[in-house]
């Protein structure tokens, strides 16, 4: 198969886990979708939501009863002062009388009383309380009609900060210039802004505080994904609230006892590989010393048989040791597979490798190493020709091994990882090993916080992917 074969495996392969993703959305309740998924936002929301709705109720309290109670208040004492100013001009209509009248309420009222005679409001603006606009507007008009009950206009615009009230009387027009502080009140204005200052003050001490108690948590996930990934987390300190320090505790005394448990095995197989070997090696040279013409099929049969067992043991404690000693360093990936690639190639494997330059990567060098071999090995021994790439995907280096060789069946992939497990005629007897280089390979990838899967190759052999996180 071509390298456009494998394009469309690769997009087969996305095509598929957009599906996966969108299937999730659809399980996901509609609500839970536009909730925060941290638990910084989640806890900045139990904080914020109280505060939000506290300052709604109080907000639609303090305009349904304060500012419609002070507006009525301020606005009928207009309309009682401008009813008075026409009761006494009616009452001395007379010069003298109307000057004295219109100088007294703008002496005790604080508004501009001006009488026009003759003049008449238009007929289509006599009528306009009730279509004035603006609470305060139709809170005025209201209590006009109520006060004054004669044909009136209410103009916002004659100047800055000034209402014109102009009322239609017998004789003519009276205008009267009220300033806006006898309507309107700025304690409205005040209250908002004491409200949305004191949440601004509440919501930054919320952060603050959320973030410190957040973080203790975050160092924890963070040392626990590095533990994972085999990564040295000394410097891990408790800190934090009492259940913070109480899951910090526990992944301290977790991670003795799994190094305790490493240590344990890493001495008992060193004891295990000395007692193991020495007989071994007098019977190889007890082999060696026998120089009897007449056995020499059945010695080099036994010579066989050491040979044999000598590499499942080596087998076996490589994969029982998994590799734990060694420390993780920064390793330049791309160097690392080339290096692999060439063994392959001395061993007589044909190996064509893709990866670009600068792929680098905390790793176990030594551990990845074996990995990869492990996998060409496979691939030089049951098919000749083998691909190897690597990318940088979405967080993960993606590693690929296709051969194209007979490949595994897809009911035993899971199976092959099982140490000392061989398939039957797809993988020949004789030619296979001890059954455990994919078990390595995984035990291998997965100390690494990563994993290997098998898949059908475009090639037409196995594909082995091996995902690594950055």
């Amino acid at each position: 198969m071509t390298a456009s074969g494998q394009t469309g495996a690769d997009n087969a392969a996305a095509k598929r886990a957009a599906v996966r993703r969108a299937e999730r959305r659809r399980r996901t309740p509609f609500l839970k979708r536009f909730l925060p998924r941290t638990l910084f936002g989640r806890s900045l929301l139990i904080i914020v939501t109280p505060v939000i709705l506290a300052q709604a109720v109080a907000t639609w309290i303090f305009y349904d009863r304060h500012w419609d109670t002070v507006t009525n208040r301020l606005a009928y004492g207009v309309a009682g002062d401008i009813a008075t100013v026409i009761a006494v001009l009616e009452h001395d209509p007379t010069p003298e009388g109307r000057d004295w009248t219109l100088a007294t309420a703008a002496r005790t009222t604080d508004l501009i009383v001006t009488l026009e005679p003759g003049q008449i409001l238009p007929e289509q603006r006599r009528q306009q309380s009730g279509l004035l606009g603006g609470l305060l507007e139709r809170t005025l008009g209201k209590a006009l009609d109520e006060r004054v009950g004669r044909p009136f206009t209410i103009n916002t615009r004659v100047a800055h900060e000034w209402y014109e009230i102009r009322v239609q009387m017998a004789d003519g027009v009276l205008s009267v210039m009220s300033p806006e502080r006898r309507l309107f009140t700025p304690t409205s204005y005040i209250f908002i802004l004491w409200m949305v200052g004191s949440a601004i003050v509440l919501f930054a001490v919320a952060i603050l505080f959320m973030r410190n108690q957040i973080r203790p948590i975050k160092r924890l996930a963070i040392a626990a994904d590095a533990l994972g990934k085999g990564r040295d987390v000394s410097n891990f300190k408790m800190e934090g609230a009492t259940e913070v320090r109480q899951a910090a505790s526990a992944f301290l005394l977790m991670r003795e006892r799994i190094q305790r448990q490493i240590n344990q095995r890493t001495e008992m197989l060193a004891g295990v590989s000395h007692d193991l070997r020495t007989p071994l090696t007098r019977m190889k040279l007890a082999l060696d010393m026998i120089e009897d013409p007449d056995l020499d099929p059945e010695v080099e049969e036994l010579k066989a048989d050491v040979a044999e067992m000598e590499e499942m043991i080596e087998g076996y404690l490589a994969f029982a040791r998994g590799e734990g000693t060694e420390a993780v360093q920064p390793t330049d990936l791309t160097r690392l597979l080339n290096e692999v690639a060439a063994g392959a190639r001395r061993e007589g494997t044909e190996v064509t490798l893709t990866a670009p330059e600068g792929l680098s990567l905390p790793l176990r060098p030594n551990a990845v190493r074996r990995c990869i071999a492990n996998l060409l090995v496979n691939a030089g021994r049951h098919a000749g020709t083998a691909w190897v790439k690597a990318e940088r995907k979405d967080g993960v280096i993606e590693i690929t091994v296709d051969d194209d060789g007979p490949g595994i069946p897809a009911y035993l992939r899971d199976d092959v990882f099982k140490p000392f497990f061989r398939v039957d005629s797809s993988r020949n007897l004789d030619t296979g090993g001890s059954g455990l280089g994919l078990t390595i390979a995984r035990d291998v990838a997965r100390s690494h916080g990563g994993d290997i899967t098998l898949d059908d190759s475009p090639y037409g052999g196995l594909r082995a992917v091996i995902r690594l996180p950055i």
